[in-house]
C-alpha cells in the first residue's frame, strides 16, 4: 500500500547572504549527519496550510518567530517515491537576522555563506533543488519538481516545470 507524507521547509536567508541549515544529529532516523534546512511534517490540521507548518517547524527548530520572518513565499514544491510512500514537500524561502534562539536534539543550527552551502553534504534530494534555486534565483511563480531518473542514464534526477495555471497564461 501507498502512503503519503507531507512536509514544509523553509530556506532562511540573512543579509549576508547565508543560508540557515541544520546539520542533523547522528541519532536522527532522516538524514543522519546531513545538513539540511528547517522544517518538518504536517500535523493533521496543517494539511491545507503547509505555511502554518513551515512557520510551526521554524519557531520549534529555531525559536524564531514568524513576525521575525520577510517575504515568506511557497518557491517549490516536490515530489517523489520513497519506498512505499509518495513524499510531498513545500519549499518555502525567506530573510530573517534573527538568529537561533534554542538548541534542539535535531541538530546544530548554522548560518552558511551561499558560496559554501553546496561544499556540505546534504541528502541528494535538497542538493538538486539548491542547485535549480542557485541557477533562476526567486521567480514569480513556484516549481514543482518530480524525482525520478533520466530515461537515457538511469541516473537519478529531478524534473523541474514552471507551477503556473494554464489558464492564466
Amino acid at each position: 500500500m501507498i502512503t503519503l507524507r507531507m512536509m514544509s521547509t523553509a530556506l532562511l536567508w540573512n543579509s549576508q547572504n547565508e543560508l540557515l541549515m541544520m546539520k542533523r544529529s547522528l541519532t536522527r532516523s532522516l538524514s543522519p549527519g546531513l545538513w539540511a534546512a528547517i522544517g518538518g511534517h504536517l500535523e493533521p490540521s496543517e494539511l491545507n496550510n503547509p505555511r502554518a507548518a513551515c512557520l510551526r517547524e521554524v519557531w520549534e527548530e529555531t525559536g524564531i518567530e514568524h513576525d521575525e520572518i520577510q517575504g515568506l513565499r511557497m518557491q517549490y514544491v516536490l515530489l517523489r517515491l520513497n519506498g512505499q510512500e509518495v513524499r510531498q514537500q513545500f519549499f518555502y524561502i525567506g530573510t530573517t537576522d534573527v538568529n537561533p534562539r534554542i538548541v534542539t536534539p535535531e541538530g546544530d543550527l548554522h548560518w552558511i555563506p551561499k558560496d559554501q552551502v553546496l561544499e556540505r553534504p546534504i541528502p541528494f534530494i535538497f542538493r538538486c533543488l539548491l542547485e535549480h534555486y542557485f541557477s533562476v534565483g526567486l521567480t514569480e511563480h513556484p516549481w514543482v519538481g518530480s524525482a525520478g531518473i533520466q530515461l537515457d542514464t538511469g541516473e537519478p534526477t529531478i524534473h523541474w516545470n514552471p507551477l503556473v495555471d494554464p489558464l492564466q497564461t
